[in-house]
Protein backbone atom coordinates (compact mmCIF):
# COMPACT_ATOMS: atom_id res chain seq x y z
CA UNK A 1 0.00 0.00 0.00
CA UNK A 2 1.06 3.60 -0.72
CA UNK A 3 1.74 6.00 1.71
CA UNK A 4 2.64 9.81 2.63
CA UNK A 5 6.30 10.15 3.77
CA UNK A 6 6.04 13.20 4.95
CA UNK A 7 4.80 17.04 4.14
CA UNK A 8 6.43 18.32 0.54
CA UNK A 9 4.77 21.83 0.75
CA UNK A 10 2.67 24.50 1.55
CA UNK A 11 1.56 26.65 -0.82
CA UNK A 12 -0.78 30.02 -0.33
CA UNK A 13 -2.40 32.52 -2.84
CA UNK A 14 -0.72 36.09 -2.04
CA UNK A 15 1.13 39.06 -2.54
CA UNK A 16 4.38 37.26 -3.03
CA UNK A 17 6.70 40.17 -2.54
CA UNK A 18 5.09 41.53 0.30
CA UNK A 19 4.94 37.59 2.27
CA UNK A 20 8.05 37.30 1.63
CA UNK A 21 9.22 40.88 3.00
CA UNK A 22 6.95 39.80 6.15
CA UNK A 23 8.24 36.57 6.60
CA UNK A 24 11.92 37.51 6.42
CA UNK A 25 11.18 40.53 8.70
CA UNK A 26 9.18 39.15 11.24
CA UNK A 27 9.98 35.16 11.03
CA UNK A 28 13.71 35.30 9.63
CA UNK A 29 12.50 33.09 6.94
CA UNK A 30 15.07 33.40 3.90
CA UNK A 31 13.34 33.48 0.18
CA UNK A 32 13.91 30.36 -1.27
CA UNK A 33 16.45 30.14 -4.61
CA UNK A 34 14.84 30.63 -7.58
CA UNK A 35 11.09 31.24 -6.69
CA UNK A 36 9.28 33.20 -3.84
CA UNK A 37 8.60 31.42 -0.34
CA UNK A 38 11.22 29.04 1.89
CA UNK A 39 12.38 25.50 1.81
CA UNK A 40 12.83 23.84 4.67
CA UNK A 41 15.54 20.34 4.26
CA UNK A 42 14.95 17.42 6.12
CA UNK A 43 16.25 13.84 5.88
CA UNK A 44 13.01 10.51 5.99
CA UNK A 45 13.10 8.77 9.32
CA UNK A 46 15.06 6.09 8.69
CA UNK A 47 17.65 8.76 7.53
CA UNK A 48 17.98 6.75 4.00
CA UNK A 49 16.59 10.05 1.86
CA UNK A 50 17.08 14.13 1.42
CA UNK A 51 13.55 15.96 1.52
CA UNK A 52 12.60 19.18 1.79
CA UNK A 53 9.42 21.28 2.69
CA UNK A 54 8.57 24.25 0.94
CA UNK A 55 6.45 27.11 1.43
CA UNK A 56 5.53 28.17 -1.89
CA UNK A 57 4.25 31.81 -2.51
CA UNK A 58 1.88 32.07 -5.18
CA UNK A 59 0.08 35.24 -7.25
CA UNK A 60 -3.41 35.50 -5.87
CA UNK A 61 -4.83 35.05 -9.33
CA UNK A 62 -3.24 31.88 -9.81
CA UNK A 63 -5.34 29.25 -11.07
CA UNK A 64 -2.27 26.43 -9.94
CA UNK A 65 -5.36 25.79 -7.20
CA UNK A 66 -8.09 25.11 -9.43
CA UNK A 67 -10.86 23.60 -9.47
CA UNK A 68 -10.55 24.63 -5.61
CA UNK A 69 -11.13 28.18 -5.03
CA UNK A 70 -9.40 27.86 -1.85
CA UNK A 71 -6.28 29.95 -1.35
CA UNK A 72 -4.18 27.64 0.11
CA UNK A 73 -2.67 24.25 -1.35
CA UNK A 74 -0.88 21.44 0.79
CA UNK A 75 1.56 18.61 -0.56
CA UNK A 76 2.34 15.25 0.52
CA UNK A 77 5.56 13.38 -0.44
CA UNK A 78 4.42 9.82 -1.49
CA UNK A 79 6.23 6.67 -2.10
CA UNK A 80 4.62 5.54 -4.83
CA UNK A 81 2.13 7.90 -6.73
CA UNK A 82 0.73 5.39 -9.09
CA UNK A 83 -0.45 3.35 -6.01
CA UNK A 84 -1.88 6.34 -4.34
CA UNK A 85 -3.70 7.54 -7.14
CA UNK A 86 -5.51 3.92 -7.86
CA UNK A 87 -6.36 3.59 -4.05
CA UNK A 88 -7.75 6.85 -3.70
CA UNK A 89 -10.01 6.08 -7.20
CA UNK A 90 -10.89 2.65 -5.36
CA UNK A 91 -12.04 4.38 -2.20
CA UNK A 92 -14.27 6.88 -4.71
CA UNK A 93 -12.18 10.10 -4.16
CA UNK A 94 -11.96 12.68 -6.93
CA UNK A 95 -8.85 12.31 -8.35
CA UNK A 96 -7.58 14.71 -11.03
CA UNK A 97 -6.97 12.53 -14.66
CA UNK A 98 -3.48 14.12 -15.52
CA UNK A 99 -0.38 13.74 -13.36
CA UNK A 100 2.99 15.74 -14.20
CA UNK A 101 6.59 14.54 -14.46
CA UNK A 102 9.37 17.18 -14.05
CA UNK A 103 12.86 16.46 -14.73
CA UNK A 104 15.04 16.17 -11.70
CA UNK A 105 12.00 16.68 -9.21
CA UNK A 106 9.88 13.90 -10.01
CA UNK A 107 5.71 12.92 -10.59
CA UNK A 108 2.89 14.49 -8.99
CA UNK A 109 -0.65 13.79 -9.10
CA UNK A 110 -3.78 15.75 -7.66
CA UNK A 111 -7.18 14.75 -5.74
CA UNK A 112 -10.20 16.59 -4.43
CA UNK A 113 -10.40 16.93 -0.57
CA UNK A 114 -13.56 17.14 1.29
CA UNK A 115 -14.32 21.08 1.28
CA UNK A 116 -13.01 21.12 -1.98
CA UNK A 117 -9.35 21.64 -1.08
CA UNK A 118 -6.96 20.47 -3.42
CA UNK A 119 -4.23 18.24 -2.22
CA UNK A 120 -0.99 17.20 -4.43
CA UNK A 121 0.98 14.76 -4.08
CA UNK A 122 4.62 13.84 -5.10
CA UNK A 123 6.62 11.31 -5.55
CA UNK A 124 10.29 12.63 -5.60
CA UNK A 125 12.63 11.50 -8.82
Amino acid sequence: MAKVLGIGGVFFKTQPTEMQAWLKDNLGIEKGEGFDGAVFPWKSADGARDHATIVGLFDQDTSYFEPSSEPFMVNFIVDDLDAMLADLRTKGCSVHDKTEEMDGIGRFGWVDAPGGVKIELWQPA
